[in-house]
């Protein structure tokens, strides 16, 4: 009966480990990494979807202008390339995150057509800047992907909010008393 004992010995050191497991606290939620501590913080703050959405597009439209600051200035500096697809990530990454709160009011049936028609406005305009900058020119080669990527997820934030417009039910009409 050696192998039943091997058995059961593995079938404890299992159990011992599952228990442990349990009872390790879980890890606290991962800071974004494209975002600031203060900026993080407000999101953590921010009580509802919509008011994380209105913040996640305040974020990604600084992290657009930074993006168009950095592509006029004169004078490059040697990790130009990298500073424009970290800034042109972390745009995508505020507007997907924007993007993934409208699941989350859905799940909680809250009303966030304010937030939605923000997020189509500003998303669209952003579209146009981004596309404005998607054509050949200076070190186009170093943001090119990056910024494809970054249209296609505006393009898909606009399509997700639009359909979450059509299927959420109109906000609740106030009745004077």
């Amino acid at each position: 009966m050696p192998n039943q004992r091997c058995f059961s010995l593995i079938l404890a050191a299992l159990v011992v480990a599952g228990v442990a497991r349990a009872r390790l606290p879980e890890p606290p939620a991962q800071k974004k990494d494209y975002l600031t501590e203060t900026e993080a913080d407000k999101i953590r703050d921010a009580d509802t979807p919509a008011l994380r959405i209105k913040l996640y597009l305040t974020f990604a439209e600084d992290r657009l202008k930074k993006f168009e600051y950095e592509l006029a200035r004169p004078v490059p500096d040697r990790r130009r390339s990298e500073m424009l697809n970290a800034l042109l990530n972390a745009y995508e990454g505020c507007v997907d995150d924007a993007a993934d709160q409208i699941d989350v009011a859905q799940e909680k049936q809250m009303d966030i057509h304010d937030a939605l028609k923000s997020m189509r406005t500003k998303d669209k305009e952003s579209l146009e800047v981004l596309q404005k900058y998607d054509k050949p020119g200076p070190n186009f080669d170093d943001y090119q992907e990056t910024l494809e990527d970054a249209i296609e997820g505006t393009k898909d934030a606009i399509s997700q909010a639009e359909q979450a417009e059509k299927e959420m039910l109109p906000a609740p009409v106030r009745r004077k008393p």
